[in-house]
């Protein structure tokens, strides 16, 4: 191999200890979203110190494909049954979390904070991957949607703790262990793969993840056909949409977050504040626990909420359909949310943030 050739081995390496050992400091604070949040940390102090690697379009749209079948896999029809059972309750709480963020994404959008559209989709509770790999296809900037979302999350996550700790509520055992079919999980990435394709030559907004988690769907609920990944995929996924993300940083862009840390942390704690009370009211209406409310209305995303329900002994099928009603809410309205608010907001003062971000 040529010095070219080893100084690209070596930067592999790097990137590969260092998504390493930040996704095991990651799970140690056990949030939720480790597998992705250490590779996506790596990739930023990598990219932002000269040491980038290019990512395969294709391994990333891969990946993206991988995670819309792993959500795909939460749908039961156990779900659907929760949310005709308890309509009401499920329309209240989508509708009032959705217009929280909504509101805060306008008000920062207003204040010039963020480029372009960048706040709304940043705001928006449906799940974090999701709406970071969404925004770039409405023209949103991928990296600091990506800031907030998972910035969100690791809010999320904290709260959930103090709740659990302060109500007293038993965490419940994480299962690692698997039994799955060859079947079942070579079904699952064909979908991802195939799905993933599909998506992008259609040209379908987000494709690479939105078609196969429909495919998903279609086989779960309506063919009933088994649908199953080995974690270690889920993990190397993760890894490779945290690589793909965090490679696009640049140190103009980061410094810039470090700029608006501290309104963006306001807003995401209003938001959670929020959201806090119509927990409150929740708990009373649907007579649910108080932590089992709180991860219903958390503005944490689908993804990442379900797994911290899943290490806490809350009522899972509650909070997965509340998640999963919002999720659905935010893909049908969230292009037609953020194009109408952006013109509210009006496109003035956006070109100046734009030339601040790239350092001009």
């Amino acid at each position: 191999m040529g010095p070219s050739a080893w100084l690209l081995a070596g930067r592999w390496g790097v990137l590969a200890l260092l998504s390493l050992v930040f996704g095991m400091l990651l799970a140690a604070l056990r949030l939720p979203a480790a597998p992705l949040l250490g590779p996506l940390g790596a990739a930023v102090v990598l990219a932002t110190r000269g040491g980038a690697v290019r990512i395969s379009r294709w391994a990333f749209l891969g990946a993206q494909g991988v995670v819309g079948v792993m959500i795909a896999s939460y749908l039961s029809a156990s779900i659907f049954h929760e949310m005709a059972a308890s309509w009401p309750v499920f329309v209240a709480g989508t509708f009032s979390t959705l217009s929280a963020a909504a509101l805060l994404g306008w008000l920062l959008t207003r204040s010039r904070l963020l480029p372009g559209n960048t706040a709304i989709w940043g705001s928006s509770p449906g799940a974090a991957t999701v709406m970071t790999l969404m925004a770039e296809s409405y023209g949103a900037d991928m990296r600091l949607v990506a800031f907030m979302q998972y910035l969100r999350v690791a809010c999320c996550a904290v709260i959930a703790a103090v709740i659990a700790r302060v109500t007293g509520t038993p965490s419940a055992p994480l299962v690692v262990a698997q039994t799955l079919s060859w079947q079942g999980a070579l079904l699952a990435l064909v979908i991802a793969l195939a799905g993933s394709a599909l998506g992008t030559r259609l040209r379908v907004p987000a494709g690479g993840l939105l078609v196969p988690m429909g495919i998903g769907m279609a086989a779960r609920l309506g063919a009933h056909l088994p649908i199953e990944q080995p974690h270690l995929l889920l993990v190397a996924a993760y890894a490779l949409v945290g690589w793909g993300i965090g490679m696009r940083f640049t140190p103009d862009v980061l410094a810039y977050a470090g700029r608006v840390f501290p309104r963006v942390l306001g807003s995401i704690l209003a938001l959670i504040a929020v959201c806090g009370g119509f927990a409150l009211v929740l708990a009373r209406l649907a007579h649910v626990d108080l932590l089992t409310a709180y991860l219903a209305t958390s503005p944490g995303g689908a993804d990442s909420v379900s797994i911290i329900a899943s290490t806490t002994k809350v009522d899972m099928p509650f909070v997965i359909a509340m998640q999963v009603a919002r999720f659905f809410c935010v893909l049908v309205t969230g292009p037609a949310l953020a194009r109408f608010l952006s013109r509210r907001s009006s496109g003035k003062g956006q070109r100046d943030v734009s030339q601040e971000i790239h350092g001009k």
